[in-house]
């Protein structure tokens, strides 16, 4: 009786050190959680970078997750954000807008004014007068926005999209790629977990 009843309690002790584990330290398996691929030259490192657009309804619903997850990583894993085009007008168009965001340094005030215009007014951007509509209503000058829209920089910008896209063997959005290599495969919604599984891919050995 009293082996059977220390039995339970050493049950249960065993049970909590389990709950106690900290998710990081869970093991996470290449091919499951995660795939290597060629990627891209990043920067600086440790860093995630979301490709998304803005028309992608995936993208606009996970937005809240994404930067929930971002202010969990805040001073250990930097976010930046590649748009993708997918050979799609309004697409491309929604490159122009983040391409004009990151320009005139206006990404914070704008982000989740794009998402809410595309998705909950039902207005996407359809010609490159929508974009220099949306942006004048924003503060930027219209001579200065007509001159950026059609820049050489904004077509290398728009380029580099694309080019980081292929490098990263994206295949659908919203993707998450951390440290230019290790491309997130996991379906996580908790942010969390996924701050998690980040940290333990930007923090893997090369």
């Amino acid at each position: 009786m009293l082996f059977s009843s220390m039995a339970k309690i050493t049950a249960a002790v065993l049970l909590l050190s389990a709950t106690l584990i900290p998710a990081a330290a869970a093991e996470y398996q290449e091919g499951q959680d995660y795939i290597t691929v060629t990627g891209i030259p990043e920067a600086t490192k440790p860093v995630v970078r979301e490709f998304f657009s803005y028309n992608c309804p995936h993208c606009y619903h996970q937005d809240p997750l994404i930067e929930k997850t971002a202010q969990l990583l805040k001073g250990k894993v930097a976010l930046v954000r590649t748009p993708v085009g997918a050979h799609r007008p309004a697409w491309i168009l929604s490159q122009q807008a983040y391409y004009l965001a990151q320009k005139f340094k206006i990404v914070n005030q704008v982000h989740s004014k794009i998402f809410a215009r595309i998705h909950e007014q039902h207005q996407p951007f359809s010609t490159e007068a929508d974009l220099e509509a949306f942006f004048v209503e924003q503060g930027i000058d219209k001579t200065v926005l007509q001159k950026t829209i059609g820049s050489a920089d904004a077509k290398l910008a728009l380029e580099n999209y694309e080019a980081q896209t292929q490098l990263a063997q994206i295949r659908g959005v919203p993707s998450l790629l951390v440290n230019g290599k290790y491309l997130i495969k996991a379906s996580v919604s908790d942010a969390q977990a996924l701050s998690e599984l980040i940290l333990y891919l930007a923090n893997k050995p090369d």
